[in-house]
């Protein structure tokens, strides 16, 4: 048996909570390695549906859950979170979730900064959520954070704030927004402290026990190889990298114990804020896809910009991310279409393309060149076999595994757990 690491393939909101809480069932523990609570999983359970933003999905099966180093926590969020959770029967205490306590957390300044600079931005914002990810992980490289572990030492908290609030309160002045007092963010620190301690310990330790002993430890990350601040369409991108090599520096385990990666993707293409998006749809046909799929933010309640799948961009995400099985998500929701369009290259001025280049202008400035499917008038919801599918269905999930080329692994049908195709256990390696 082996580790299994799953990532978005393309700009998020693939679908990944409900795959995860799937393969929760195998694996012993299940690990954050990235992101904030800028990114939402919505697992839906019989008549519970819940929403996680820096809780790792395993926990709705019972597994040992564990926030790693590479996740920015805002402790505000995260209580907030672990209360809503638990009111809706969901056990979640010390002996059940662990937080990397090397982990750097997002205060209320951060969020601040980051709102200041997205309404100076004016027309040319970037499209952040506005919680704070970005300037936790500048503290972070900048060496100036605030982890879990400095709640445990007064001292290095008042020194760690007087440089940290010199920093942001220098910006906010400049960007004429209220400054923040020492005073009151080491009262909330200090408050926040008793609370968030017990559930601190170096995770690298328990995770490379739980490695050697041969548990199954599955890798949840959070956002998509298109919002990796390395490998997205930047500057549109998230402030971590997304993609398989990050498990293992984010969690602290070695290269090796990242094992298989899967790749959620959905069956159509769907994009958050701002940035380029080659394939969106502005048609009848564009609203069809975001009402049957219900395509709204998890966290942040946005509307989603839909679009054809781009496989051009999916086997970019393959490359990269080093995926080596897909699973695709929300096939039900190109029910009753007449024909599919799947995108397989960009013509940018002129010239033909077979990814997305760094670029800011190329990107913006790709056009989509489509390969036509026919659709299929049966529905495919619920379908929990081959054999339920129509004919038209099965071609096009094989003609996409020939065009990012990876398998699709992993089929899913309907927000319902159990509404899976599976062709391959991912941890069977």
């Amino acid at each position: 048996m082996t580790n299994v690491t799953i990532i978005g393939a393309q700009w998020g909101d693939e679908g990944k909570g409900k795959v995860v809480d799937w393969l929760a069932s195998r694996a012993d523990i299940v690990v954050r390695f990235q992101g904030g609570h800028n990114a939402g999983h919505t697992l839906v359970v019989g008549d519970q549906t819940y929403k996680l933003s820096l809780l790792p999905s395993g926990l709705v099966r019972g597994k040992m859950g564990v926030i790693g180093n590479g996740v920015v926590v805002d402790p505000f969020a995260l209580l907030a979170e672990i209360g809503r959770v638990s009111a809706q029967g969901l056990k979640v205490s010390p002996e059940t979730l662990r937080i990397a306590d090397n982990a750097p957390l997002i205060l209320p300044v951060h969020a601040a900064l980051d709102a200041a600079r997205e309404a100076a931005r004016g027309a040319r914002k970037i499209g952040t959520t506005g919680r704070g990810i970005g300037p936790a992980y500048e503290d972070k490289v900048a060496r100036r954070a605030i982890r879990i572990c400095d709640l445990a030492e007064p001292e290095t908290l008042d020194a760690k704030l007087d440089e940290l609030l010199l920093h942001h309160n220098t910006l906010l002045r400049g960007l004429g927004a209220p400054e923040f007092a020492k005073a009151d963010l080491m009262a909330q620190l200090l408050d926040l402290a008793p609370k968030l301690l017990p559930y601190a310990e170096p995770v690298w330790e328990r995770l490379n026990e739980a490695k050697a002993s041969g548990a199954k430890i599955l890798f949840e990350g959070a956002q998509a190889v298109m919002l990796d601040v390395d490998h997205g369409t930047y500057p549109f991108v998230t402030s971590s990298n997304t993609v398989a090599g990050n498990a293992a520096a984010g969690s602290g385990l070695g290269p090796d114990a990242v094992g298989r990666v899967l790749g959620i993707a959905k069956a159509y293409c769907t994009r958050v804020g701002s940035g380029p998006f080659p394939t969106e749809l502005f048609d009848e046909i564009g609203q069809q896809l975001g009402e049957r799929g219900h395509e709204f933010g998890t966290v942040t309640g946005r509307k989603r910009r839909c679009g054809w799948f781009d496989a051009a961009m999916v086997r970019q995400a393959v490359k990269v991310g080093g995926i080596q099985g897909l699973a695709l998500t929300k096939l039900d929701v190109l029910d009753g279409q007449t024909e599919l369009k799947l995108c397989v290259g960009y013509d940018i001025n002129g010239q033909h393309y077979k990814h997305l280049p760094a670029g800011v202008a190329a990107q913006a400035a790709a056009k989509p060149i489509y390969e036509v499917l026919e659709g299929w008038s049966s529905s495919t919801r619920g379908a929990r076999s081959w054999a339920q599918l129509p004919a038209a269905a099965i071609k096009y999930v094989k003609r996409i595994e020939e065009l990012v080329e990876a398998p699709v692994t992993l089929l899913s049908t309907s927000p319902e757990r159990d509404d899976t195709i599976l062709m391959q256990d991912p941890f069977a390696g």
